[in-house]
């Protein structure tokens, strides 16, 4: 029992001296990042570029379908889920493979807007978590979803929710059914898996992962799930 508890100390120790080197290394850089575009300057670059579409222009389902999929506790948590980081630990120690990450919608959002081409993951981590921070302070929780769907990548050259759908759909964001938002809810999660440009049958196997998790959380009926005709994504080139 004694050897059982110097481990736990010494194991509690060794990540608390990592997490405080992280956060050193990682938060020099954020502060190097902003100091050079604040974070208004570059959220009101990426809203007035064309592309950009407004919250009040996508279904409010797909924004549901959103969050079921890639942060069910969004509204309830801060910029980084420390619940979330536990359950993902769990879930791939369980299956043996990285199946779940972290990161919430904030940090994929910081990590989009200034780090996504940084090949250092202890130092851009860290530096996601000091902007998710910024961000949540300085916007409401919608708005930061509102970029987030604007700014990932949906696979096949195109980027934002704009783009995917013109260029998957031939359609605005406005016009989506269920059937087209549930199908781009699933793809960024891997787009070089998921694209429906890629992989058909595992477009639609993601899909039905959407389509689960907004019946989990209430977001529509198993009924409405059940109706969902699959057959579109077979004709997307």
């Amino acid at each position: 029992m004694k050897l059982i508890r110097k481990i736990i100390f010494w194991f509690l120790i060794i990540i608390i001296i990592a997490g405080v080197g992280v956060s050193f290394y990682g938060y020099n850089y954020y502060k190097e990042t902003i100091d050079k575009v604040p974070l208004q300057s570059r959220i009101t670059e990426i809203r007035n570029d064309y592309t950009f579409t407004k919250k009040e222009d996508l279904p409010k389902q797909y924004l549901d379908a959103v969050i079921a999929i890639e942060d069910r506790r969004f509204y309830n948590h801060g910029p980084v889920d420390l619940i979330g980081i536990l359950r993902a630990v769990v879930s791939n120690l369980k299956s043996r493979e990285l199946r779940e990450g972290g990161s919430t919608i904030t940090q994929q959002v910081a990590k989009n807007i200034y780090f996504i081409e940084e090949d250092n993951v202890i130092k851009r981590k860290g530096a996601e978590v000091f902007t998710a921070i910024d961000l949540e302070k300085q916007f409401e929780k919608i708005d930061i979803l509102e970029i987030y769907v604007n700014t990932i990548y949906f696979g096949n050259g195109y980027y934002g929710i704009k783009e995917a759908c013109n260029g998957y759909l031939k359609k605005e964001p406005k016009d989506m059914t269920l059937a087209e938002y549930s199908m781009l809810a699933g793809v960024p999660n891997a787009p070089s898996v998921y694209a429906p440009t890629v992989n058909k049958e595992l477009c639609k196997q993601r899909q039905r992962q959407v389509l689960d998790a907004m019946v989990k959380e209430k977001y529509i009926t198993q009924e409405e799930a059940d109706s969902v005709d699959q057959s579109f994504i077979d004709s997307i080139e």
